[in-house]
């Protein structure tokens, strides 16, 4: 008797069931990536000039570390503030500066001052540097005839420009001997007042608000101490045009 065939086994369909997973992931890594297209999206114009402003006032003369900027940079675009006139402020205030720079710098050269006094654009603003021998004898705030080369010329610089104006007075670690100034402290704050008041009387238009004066001794020292040269450099007066406008990281501050 023939033996009946055995039906072959059913194969089971795949499971689909897979697919509505999948399709949800797609859709989120979907969404995550035009979230992150959208938001590396910046303003060129803005990072460019913040760039510029940047450029200019850290780096004179040398390579600057914003070169190149870009969208992709976040560092750079956490400074960017796209809701008020901050960048504009600054940017113009930046070279106003600069405009003052040069005009001193073109004195400096063209009177042979190089050894006395120096320029430098910074963070806080433009600094004068004067050396003690253009303005005073050793150990005394008595100022001296040397102080006509470059007194008035400041104070015309810093006349019609609405910037405050800090001046400060250094020295040298060697101890005062004078009986008129107990301690470095007296010599550098009575250096610093003095200049101020000459500075101020050079033209009607200033405004003595704008000015302040301060004696720092000895404790900022721009060179070591230990060489006669470096105690010269030390022993020093500072201008500095103060800005009015700075650049914090997350956005611009305007100084009140």
């Amino acid at each position: 008797m023939a033996r009946k065939k055995r039906p072959a086994p059913h194969e089971e369909e795949a499971s689909e069931a897979w697919l509505l997973p999948y399709s949800d992931l797609m859709t989120l890594l979907l969404a995550l990536f035009i979230c992150l297209f959208a938001i590396s999206q910046t303003d060129e114009t803005k990072l460019t000039q913040m760039a510029q402003a940047f450029s200019s006032a850290f780096n004179m003369g040398g390579p600057s570390f914003f070169e190149g900027a870009g969208p992709a940079q976040n560092s750079s675009r956490d400074m960017v503030s796209s809701d008020d006139g901050g960048m504009e402020a600054y940017l113009a205030e930046n070279k106003q500066m600069e405009a003052v720079k040069r005009q001193l710098d073109t004195y400096i050269e063209q009177n042979d001052l190089n050894e006395e006094i120096s320029t430098v654009l910074t963070e806080d603003g433009l600094m004068i540097r004067i050396k003690e021998n253009a303005l005073f004898p050793s150990g005394s705030a008595e100022l001296t005839a040397g102080v006509q080369k470059i007194g008035p010329v400041i104070a015309a610089l810093v006349a019609p420009i609405p910037q405050r104006i800090l001046v400060t007075g250094h020295t040298d670690n060697v101890p005062i001997t004078s009986g008129a100034y107990p301690s470095n402290w007296e010599l550098s704050s009575a250096r610093a007042i003095n200049f101020m008041k000459y500075i101020i009387a050079q033209d009607g238009r200033m405004n003595p608000a704008r000015f302040s004066a301060m004696g720092r001794s000895e404790y900022r020292p721009i060179a070591d101490n230990a060489t006669e040269e470096g105690r010269a450099q030390n022993r020093r007066v500072e201008v500095l045009i103060e800005r009015s406008v700075h650049v914090d990281k997350s956005e611009y501050q305007v100084a009140r």
